[in-house]
């Protein structure tokens, strides 16, 4: 997985009137759930705030990352978890983030890449990817950039279900009877599976 370097400062003030401020000045309000944990036992939870330029390159990208996270000089590895957009300019109004290790596992969305000439697709059906994100539990440094699958011999009509994947060292944590990707019938394959049946 790739890493991309994210530089914050620490929140002192938080509450709808510090947030309201940052964004004025062209930064998102974070928070950083760590390793450390609170005293009801949940991951102890770091505010900062990150400027939305700063943000860009991690939001608006079809890739996923590791984080090299700087809060006031000290760095940590983190994953974003979760981000909030306004509803109507698309705007980041808030980004969670999950501190990392390399004994924990933890749970990602993976972008889905299909591989190869179907054989459905050769015989005049389309190609249709169903999802394009499966969600898997892993050791950070076993999560691949792209889940890749080989579509050579799906034939017209079928489908790939995420029952029937399997990636080493990797929990695929989406329901097993998920369509992942299939060969639908096209008019024109159709009309020639017609004329082969006469």
């Amino acid at each position: 997985m790739k890493s991309i370097d994210i530089t914050g400062s620490l929140r002192t003030e938080t509450g709808k009137k510090a947030t309201h401020d940052l964004r004025k000045n062209n930064q998102v309000p974070c928070i950083l759930y760590g390793m450390k944990k609170d005293e009801n036992g949940n991951p102890a939870a770091t505010p900062f705030a990150v400027t939305v330029e700063g943000l860009r390159n991690l939001v608006y990208t079809p890739h996923i990352y590791v984080v090299n996270l700087n809060i006031d000089g000290q760095v940590v590895n983190a994953i974003m978890k979760d981000i909030q957009f306004h509803p109507v300019t698309d705007a980041i109004l808030h980004v969670d983030f999950y501190q990392i290790n390399e004994e924990n596992p933890i749970v990602m969305e993976v972008p889905v890449q299909l591989e190869g000439l179907a054989e459905g697709v050769k015989a005049g059906g389309k190609l249709a990817l169903q999802v394009r994100k499966l969600k898997v539990k892993a050791l950070y440094n076993n999560i691949p950039e792209r889940l890749v699958i080989n579509v050579t011999n799906l034939g017209l009509g079928k489908t790939i279900k995420v029952g029937e994947l399997h990636f080493d060292n990797l929990e695929l944590l989406n329901a097993k009877d998920t369509v992942v990707c299939a060969v639908k019938l096209t008019r024109a394959a159709r009309g020639a599976q017609a004329a082969a049946a006469k």
